[in-house]
């Protein structure tokens, strides 16, 4: 049996390997799919992002499915909950940056109509394709991802920094960072 190549990056974990395989780099549209990942991507500022996947179960039934009305009503008294439940990283600013978020989002849906508008067209709604040949090639953010995060923070967003917006651009497929030599590089592309 032929061995599989993957980006470098990806570790023998189960939960990885399926991220890896199934979604990172995949162009997203779902707008509530977009919203977890700029809320999951910021979570992660500062750990790994394995982490991040071991929680992201929690998080959903944490914020409601990631439904930004919802969450946007979020009190005091639901940001104690939160701080709370041991299924998410417990960190107050990185939960009331969740909160601000939603606020933030609603307003790009009501000026742009969706999040998915808001963020394709930075780059004409169309997928830029690298190619790299190994990991250190690859941005940790670049001058697109400091645009977003300019703009992001006009709306009220926070830990949208430029390497947390790159990393959400490779994670929700905006570039196709995907290693030329691992086997979802052609697949993504398409």
């Amino acid at each position: 049996m032929a061995q599989v190549i993957r980006c470098d990056w990806c570790t023998a974990d189960p939960l990885y390997i399926a991220y890896h395989d199934q979604e990172w780099g995949v162009p997203l549209h779902d707008d509530t799919r977009l919203f977890e990942m700029l809320i999951l991507e910021g979570a992660q500022a500062g750990l790994s992002w394995l982490t991040v996947l071991k929680k992201r179960a929690h998080y959903r039934l944490a914020f409601d499915q990631f439904d930004a009305e919802k969450i946007s009503r979020y009190d005091a008294e639901k940001c104690t909950q939160l701080l709370n439940n041991p299924g998410i990283i417990r960190n107050r600013l990185k939960i009331e940056a969740a909160i601000k978020n939603a606020r933030a989002v609603l307003k790009i849906r009501d000026q742009f109509g969706s999040l998915d508008r808001f963020l394709w067209r930075f780059v004409d709604h169309q997928q830029q394709q690298n190619h790299w040949q190994n990991l250190q090639q690859i941005p940790a953010s670049t001058p697109l991802a400091e645009t977003i995060s300019k703009e992001l923070k006009t709306y009220g967003c926070n830990f949208v920094g430029p390497t947390i917006c790159y990393a959400l651009m490779q994670s929700i497929g905006m570039v196709n960072d995907h290693l030329v030599g691992c086997f979802r590089y052609s697949a993504v592309s398409r």
